[in-house]
């Protein structure tokens, strides 16, 4: 499957895909660095509407996989 986005997308994608809790913290930190870096890009052009959507969507499902998988290891301490 071809990437619209792949400077972002592949990041976000290895997070959202990855089954072992000592990589997760990593790859989710990495992409959101990736994400946050293409919205500071993308500040002062009026175009790209819908990559900055995308970005948002994507920025709050990293807040879920950080809640739902890396929250419950948080509280454990690990």
């Amino acid at each position: 499957m071809a990437l619209k986005y792949p400077q972002w997308q592949k990041p976000l994608a290895e997070a959202i895909l990855e089954s072992n809790p000592q990589h997760l913290r990593e790859k989710v930190q990495r992409a959101e660095e990736a994400i946050v870096r293409r919205i500071e890009e993308l500040a002062f052009d009026p175009r790209n509407e819908h990559e900055r959507r995308v970005l948002r969507d994507a920025l709050s499902i990293l807040r879920d996989v950080r809640e739902d998988r890396l929250g419950s290891l948080e509280e454990k301490g690990q």
